[in-house]
């Protein structure tokens, strides 16, 4: 699915919480460190996600993506150099940073589904990403992704 509609600005709030996300925080992590309850910090997430045009099951690395694409929440920086990823690689963390459905990350990094997990698994190990969500913070820092929003392809389920 393409968006073509303008996002909708994050309020203050919104960006904080957004900002907790795009640093790799689950919601229960959001709200123990923003003292909300985990209600809100949900509610807070389904706002963000509908302000940014992204479905309902929208997964936190597509959002992770958006808010950095969209520029909603500060860039991250690099801790360390990136690695080199063979183009198989980066078609596959393009694919994690845009799509939320198993089946469509699989036909967008051109694998068969059976050899997906095994090929996100290397790419966690060799990026030393402790997630998708991770992975794609640690992406944008090393600016692997594209940032303009016309690049993208949309967010699928």
């Amino acid at each position: 699915m393409t968006t073509s509609a303008p996002i909708t600005p994050l309020t203050p709030t919104l960006q904080r919480v957004a900002q907790h996300l795009a640093n790799g925080l689950t919601a229960q992590e959001i709200a123990t460190q923003t003292v909300l309850s985990p209600v809100t910090v949900r509610q807070y997430l389904r706002d963000i996600r509908e302000s940014l045009h992204c479905p309902p099951r929208c997964k936190p690395p597509v959002i992770v993506h958006r808010l950095f694409a969209d520029q909603q929440v500060a860039p991250p920086t690099a801790d360390r150099p990136a690695p080199t990823l063979s183009p198989g690689q980066l078609l596959l963390l393009r694919a994690v940073a845009e799509h939320s459905d198993a089946r469509n990350i699989a036909v967008a990094a051109k694998l068969a589904p059976a050899d997906q997990r095994a090929a996100l698994d290397q790419l966690l190990a060799d990026t030393g990403a402790r997630d998708t969500t991770h992975l794609v913070v640690l992406a944008h820092g090393w600016k692997l992704l594209p940032t303009d929003p016309t690049a993208r392809s949309g967010a699928s389920q």
